[in-house]
């Protein structure tokens, strides 16, 4: 398995490579903080927000290197504004971890905000990707993309547009960028990885 040096340096030239690839950002803010990196990692997650703003995850991640470098004040005003796009979002568990930041640093967090209309029908289909920007209007596959469980998942979790995303362009990336054979399993499984990463979901 590859060293977190040789990771961050992986994602360092994934996100040198492709500005605007807010998974190659996003993991390589992630491994950084890992790294104790805590400045360089406040600028990749910052880069990730600027991509997509409504990716609350970061905004708990990006709070916690502030703390770590003894940004108080920051830390809060970025715990504040990921609160209120994870409870208007409806992504409960980062706003219930930045709740708990809130509190360990002796503030309230806010009441839920309202969550805004739909501009189109709702579909009642929620899609498990943070990033997702089709919100209630999200889309579910047609059928499994993978004749497995993996693929049964992706069904039931992850909505048309954010696949079509993936596969039709993260995934070339991904492949690309860190030289993945997927005939090795060690490739395979890192190509899993990043996948359930960008997706969404657990495991």
């Amino acid at each position: 398995m590859n060293s977190l040096e040789e990771r961050i340096a992986q994602f360092s030239k994934m996100a040198q490579d492709d500005g605007d690839n807010e998974l190659g950002h996003y993991r390589l803010g992630q491994l950084l903080q890992e790294a104790n990196r805590h400045d360089e990692a406040i600028r990749s997650f910052r880069r990730t927000l600027e991509l997509s703003p409504q990716f609350s995850k970061v905004f708990l991640l990006l709070g916690k290197s502030q703390v770590a470098l003894g940004r108080k004040d920051e830390a809060i005003a970025t715990f504040m504004v990921g609160h209120e796009v994870a409870t208007t979002r409806g992504d409960r568990i980062p706003a219930s971890e930045i709740g708990k930041e809130l509190e360990a640093l002796g503030v309230q967090p806010p009441a839920p905000a309202a969550a805004p209309e739909p501009d189109g029908p709702e579909t009642g289909f929620r899609c498990a990707r943070s990033m997702c920007h089709a919100g209630k209007r999200a889309r579910q596959l047609e059928k499994p993309p993978m004749p497995d469980e993996v693929g049964a998942e992706i069904l039931r979790r992850v909505c048309a547009d954010c696949w079509g995303s993936w596969f039709k362009d993260q995934s070339i990336k991904v492949i690309n960028e860190l030289r993945l054979d997927l005939s090795s399993e060690a490739s395979a499984m890192e190509y899993d990885r990043h996948m359930r990463e960008y997706l969404g979901l657990s495991g």
